[in-house]
């Protein structure tokens, strides 16, 4: 197994209180933005401001700020008129497939009809398929991420989770999702090791690639 040190996730909330923390600490930004992009959560912040490291981008002084709203379920409090961004920046986003109705029916308040999938990106949000991890996963491809679990120490984790009963023997994909998922900091720090190998293969996944497009 691989030494490597495990990656940090330095510059980013962690804990119980993570997620209101993080959205405070992004709107405490927006004031003398330009543009503002809405992320389900702090994993998808670390993915688009990682991202855009790997195209060369530098969001803060590009006046971008990348805000985790604490869930899709908040979508429609930022997205009207009386919410804490008001009309007074150009807005994006990213979701996840399961989130994409939530998504819609926010941008439908906002501009008054209910947007297509088209017309959802055409007005800077985009539509992960699944989820952000399994664009990513299918991006950096099964034997990629083994890799990386190995480099981060996480192998030998990683094969007692395809043991277990409920997982032995369903695709390789279906158990690194699964294990991306059984810890809010693992989560975190993959968010930003799977970008770096997606732009490293040049493999960035789609939605990723639009957004920052629209930014």
């Amino acid at each position: 197994m691989s030494t490597t040190r495990r990656a940090d996730v330095d510059g980013y909330v962690s804990g119980p209180d993570a997620c209101t923390l993080a959205t405070a600490r992004a709107l405490a930004k927006v004031d003398d933005a330009v543009a503002v992009v809405l992320v389900e959560g702090i994993s998808d912040q670390i993915a688009v401001e990682t991202a855009a490291v790997g195209r060369g981008r530098d969001l803060a002084a590009e006046r971008i700020v990348v805000v985790p709203i604490g869930g899709a379920h908040a979508i429609g409090r930022f997205l009207t008129g009386s919410g804490p961004l008001g009309a007074r920046v150009r807005l994006a986003g990213l979701c996840d497939l399961r989130e994409e109705e939530l998504f819609r029916r926010g941008l439908a308040a906002r501009i008054g009809s209910t947007p297509t999938r088209a017309e959802m990106e055409r007005l800077g949000f985009h539509v992960c398929v699944d989820d952000l991890e399994d664009e990513l996963i299918r991006a950096v491809g099964a034997a990629g991420v083994e890799a990386l679990f190995d480099a981060q120490g996480d192998l030998g984790s990683f094969r007692s989770l395809q043991s277990q009963p409920a997982w032995r023997g369903r695709q390789p994909e279906a158990q690194m999702r699964r294990f991306l998922g059984s810890g809010a900091r693992r989560k975190l720090r993959y968010a930003r090791l799977l970008v770096e190998a997606a732009v490293g293969r040049d493999a960035l996944p789609r939605p990723l690639d639009a957004l920052l497009t629209a930014v």
